[in-house]
């Protein structure tokens, strides 16, 4: 089919539906249209592109080679119709259902999830946050194809088509184990090296941003451990030697919640914060700066609730230190 004059665009939303389902029944559920309007609109589909589109299989359908080629083209069209609509309908979010797809670091997650969906809970019931996982390998990627739109992490300057928004400014805290021996006496940085280190990193890397640091300075440190998960965090400094520099908020969580101890770092750091980036195609959405809104007003309420400590600043944020 090359003319499109005569396509019914509405056998996309059909299409899409079962792309996502693999399943007709639940497609039908998902656009609230009986199986047999479904199937009879699959069959019309099937028609106008010359191919099965969906074949049965013991679990639903399976799609053939043209229907995942189309699959992603459709989905994005389809995306960015109901983007565009959304941007000029009027926001309530008292009675909103929206769903909105967001990636933040894991540092971003646990300072900014908790009064976030506590303040959702209070003024917008319906709405439906979903985060993803996002740091400086992939938050780009994520708001190219659309999984998400916005992203809260440690990034650095985007291109024209991204606004970005700096926010929560904070110092760093050294967490140990109670009565470790760098408890004991002042902190210098020659004590500080001197023990093990254990580094968040969720993509696995070995450079955290305590290191450049330390290499400008002139030191160096050796890593105990890498995690991927700050659940870890806290069972491993408990039953170790090994120190972990971390997010000033974060670590006095983890500290109030795990019974461990915090100093202060015994080393200067340049200020650094972390970033909000979204695509400029959602600046007119109003759903979506109501929700940019609520999160820089959450970020504010966090940095008021836990000030910096003494003159360090962040350089980076908790999961690259």
């Amino acid at each position: 089919m090359k003319d499109l004059s005569t396509f019914d665009l509405n056998l996309l939303r059909v299409f899409d539906a079962v792309a996502r389902e693999r399943h007709v029944t639940r497609a039908a559920a998902r656009l609230n249209l009986s199986q047999p309007a479904v199937s009879n609109a699959l069959n019309r589909l099937r028609a106008a592109l010359g191919d099965e589109l969906f074949l049965r299989a013991p679990q639903g359908v399976v799609p053939t080679s043209l229907a995942l080629s189309l699959m992603r083209p459709v989905e994005e069209m389809l995306d960015r119709l109901q983007e565009t609509l959304a941007a000029t309908a009027p926001f309530d979010p008292a009675g909103s259902d929206r769903v909105f797809t967001i990636a933040l670091s894991e540092y971003a997650e646990a300072v900014l999830a908790p009064p976030l969906f506590n303040r959702l809970a209070q003024e917008a019931p319906g709405i439906l946050v979903a985060i993803r996982h996002a740091d400086r390998t992939n938050a780009h990627a994520l708001l190219e194809s659309g999984e998400a739109q916005l992203a809260i992490a440690m990034l650095g300057e985007p291109t024209a088509l991204y606004t970005r928004l700096r926010l929560l400014p904070e110092a760093f805290m050294v967490l140990t184990r109670p009565g470790h021996p760098l408890l004991d006496g002042p902190m210098s940085v020659e004590r500080y090296i001197a023990f093990p280190h254990l580094l968040h990193s969720p993509n696995g890397s070995r450079d955290g941003a305590m290191d450049r640091v330390l290499q400008e300075a002139g030191h160096a440190r050796r890593l105990g451990a890498v995690v991927a998960h700050l659940s870890a965090v806290p069972e491993i400094l408990l039953g170790t030697d090994m120190v972990m520099t971390l997010s000033s908020r974060l670590a006095r969580q983890m500290a109030e919640v795990h019974g461990l101890a915090l100093r202060p770092v015994p080393i200067e750091t340049k200020h650094m914060r972390l970033s909000m980036i979204f695509h400029r195609r959602f600046e007119a959405d109003q759903g979506h700066a109501w929700l940019r809104r609520l999160l820089l007003v959450l970020a504010r309420e966090v940095v008021a609730d836990c000030p910096a400590e003494g003159r360090q600043n962040q350089r980076a944020e908790a999961g690259a230190a």
